[in-house]
């Protein structure tokens, strides 16, 4: 007899300790559930390699004793890049200021009225046929928005370029890293480019860049100090205020 009630004991043990352990299991479950769904992990606009290795010359064929076509060197041929690999200087001088404001308003009102000439018996002399009642409502609303940002990056880097489109124009890409302490500061830039934007120096304005996409952004400890914890996250897609 004895028996059975030690295992009935010991069973019982072990239920209170599977239910004890259980809430907090369930719980860590849960946090790791909400700080994956709080993630928001970073969207480059800058994709693909950020360099291009040079395509290999052709091999021309001697078509003669004396002159041979692989072996010609212009004399009046400038430095430009004009082929997969050649390098290009970026200038950057980009100044963005923009400001919107908007604003909205409504308004309504009515009104109306009952004469009471004849109540039932039934009210009991709970209304006064002598009374009238009167009704009115007004709903207003206003709202008023404004928003504004300033954006400044000055600077250079230099950029290869990766495809020579049909029409001459370069498509170029490049990137910058900057190791700083405990972080690194990257700056990618890509676009398309005009060869006759090109200066004598090899160099070419960001502005004058078309579908230029520029990106600067750091990781590390100044990084991460840059933003929300996960909880807060948490708290704010989940808040319906």
């Amino acid at each position: 007899m004895s028996t059975h009630n030690d295992k009935q004991a010991a069973r019982k043990r072990c239920r209170t300790r599977s239910s004890s352990w259980l809430p907090g299991v369930l719980g860590m479950v849960l946090l790791a559930v909400l700080e994956g769904c709080a993630y928001v992990p970073r969207q480059n606009i800058v994709n693909g390699p950020t360099s291009s290795p040079p395509q290999p010359a052709p091999v021309a064929v001697a078509n003669g004793s004396i002159y041979q076509a692989n072996y010609v060197r212009p004399l009046f041929e400038d430095r430009r890049p004009r082929g997969i690999g050649d390098i290009l200087t970026v200038v950057l001088n980009e100044k963005v200021n923009a400001a919107k404001n908007s604003s909205a308003s409504a308004g309504r009102e009515g009104s109306g009225s009952l004469t009471v000439t004849a109540v039932p018996k039934l009210t009991g002399g709970l209304v006064d046929a002598s009374q009238n009642m009167d009704m009115s409502g007004k709903n207003d609303f206003s709202g008023k928005g404004a928003a504004a940002a300033n954006n400044s990056v000055t600077g250079t880097i230099s950029v290869t370029v990766r495809d020579v489109l049909p029409n001459g124009n370069l498509s170029v890409i490049g990137e910058r890293q900057i190791g700083i302490n405990q972080g690194t500061e990257y700056i990618r830039l890509s676009g398309i480019v005009n060869p006759r934007f090109i200066t004598a120096q090899n160099t070419i304005q960001s502005t004058q860049i078309a579908d230029a996409r520029l990106e600067y952004y750091g990781d590390g400890f100044i990084d991460e100090a840059q933003r929300m914890g996960w909880l807060q996250r948490v708290f704010l897609n989940i808040s319906p205020f």
